[in-house]
């Protein structure tokens, strides 16, 4: 017997639609020489549309393309080579594709470009504090992610320090939402992102993964990755390559505590487990 889907939430991504009424994959499009999983393997052009259509052909709901890589100790790139890297890619995949197109990148005049493109969703590691940002996402009028970091990328993960991890990430994405409310941007268009692994020990990551719910109780969508990263290489010991599975775990426990998107590599595997925890939880 098939349950009806519920109504629920559906993103105006620059007039291409992203219904959220159960938990949805948000497939990794890396266009960067320096990835930590797959730098260099999608950076040509044909290489990254080839990607793209495999993963909506395993169930992407939406694509994120990025040009800067945000490993653990990586350097900004320019800002003509992430532009070069990225607004290329978001034309050719919104000529080819249906699916909305999320740009990861923390510069405006990147958010600028890529929405001219065809990207209708502005995922940013800085939650929109760098100079410029906050003012360009409401003017473009797509949905936004907010990311939380602590530091850099290139200093995160010197030895990172809290009081009450879920308490300061909480506080810090509340106080940035609510900025880009102050800002024009629609409640109903913010998602939030704990920033796993983005200045973080593993004590740190399984507690937020644990105690999601407090930050899903600040009332906006919650947008989850945890695919491939060291959390779960520290857990199983496991080269990045050999992740698939403690990611597909952190993937169904992050659904069964209230995230709505789920940013992955594996599409089909992510796809299958996120719909089997939202069934048996719903």
């Amino acid at each position: 017997m098939t349950t009806a889907r519920q109504p629920g939430p559906i993103l105006d991504c620059n007039g291409r639609t992203l219904d959220l009424s159960v938990p949805r994959v948000m497939g990794i499009l890396n266009v960067t020489p320096d990835s930590f999983s797959d730098g260099g393997r999608f950076f040509s052009l044909p290489a990254a549309i080839d990607h793209a259509a495999k993963m909506i052909e395993e169930g992407a709901a939406i694509l994120d393309i990025g040009g800067a890589s945000t490993r653990p100790g990586s350097a900004e790139p320019s800002l003509q080579e992430e532009l070069d890297r990225v607004v290329p890619v978001v034309e050719a995949l919104a000529a080819r594709f249906p699916v909305p197109l999320s740009v990861d990148t923390y510069r405006p005049e990147v958010m600028r470009e890529a929405v001219a493109a065809g990207a209708g969703l502005i995922n940013d590691i800085y939650a929109l504090t760098r100079p410029g940002a906050l003012a360009t996402a409401a003017e473009l009028g797509v949905p936004v992610c907010l990311m939380h970091m602590q530091g850099t990328p290139r200093t995160m993960q010197d030895n990172p320090q809290y009081d009450d991890v879920v308490a300061e990430v909480r506080d810090f994405l509340r106080a940035r939402a609510q900025a880009c409310e102050a800002a024009g941007i629609p409640r109903a268009a913010i998602l939030l992102d704990p920033g796993f692994g983005f200045g973080k020990t593993l004590e740190h990551n399984c507690r937020l993964l644990r105690e999601l719910r407090a930050i899903e109780a600040l009332g906006y969508l919650l947008l989850i990755g945890v695919s491939r990263k060291s959390m779960i290489g520290a857990i199983l010991n496991k080269p990045v390559e050999q992740r698939l599975y403690g990611s597909l775990a952190a993937a169904v426990v992050a659904v069964r505590e209230g995230a709505r998107i789920v940013r992955a590599h594996d599409v089909r595997p992510t796809v299958d487990a996120i719909a089997v925890a939202h069934a048996i939880g719903r």
